[in-house]
């Protein structure tokens, strides 16, 4: 996984590495049950270079815990990695740049349920 942490930080494949601040490569557990797959980062996880950190994120958490799981036990990743300006739809094109990147970190991780959050994610991973 750190060799494709490495990967996605360095990446040029679309437009979108030129206006972000930190590629989002996605964060958890390696050995995760549960992968949870966002759209896109947002302006806070644009900053922080993490998933899920802003408002969604203390939702997100707050459901967890609910659903009897720590953030920690999860795997947590979005379709693109680095941040749409204005927080748009993703393109087609930045899709296709980002989901080999995708499919490597469920390929690594093999978690049991992979579940989506958002148009974009499910129709990646239904498609």
């Amino acid at each position: 996984m750190a060799v494709l942490i490495a990967e996605i930080k360095a990446c040029t494949r679309c437009p979108l590495h030129a206006t972000r601040k930190n590629p989002v490569p996605g964060e958890g557990s390696l050995d995760a049950e549960l992968m949870l797959i966002g759209e896109a980062p947002g302006r806070w996880e644009d900053e922080k270079g993490r998933p899920f950190v802003g408002a969604a994120g203390k939702l997100l958490n707050k459901l967890l815990g609910v659903a009897g799981f720590r953030r920690e036990e999860v795997y947590i990743a979005n379709v693109l990695k680095c941040r749409p300006p204005g927080n748009r739809d993703p393109r087609p094109e930045e899709v296709s740049a980002c989901t080999p990147f995708l499919d490597r970190q469920i390929e690594i991780i093999g978690p049991k349920v992979i579940a989506t959050l958002g148009r974009h994610s499910t129709r990646y991973i239904f498609s």
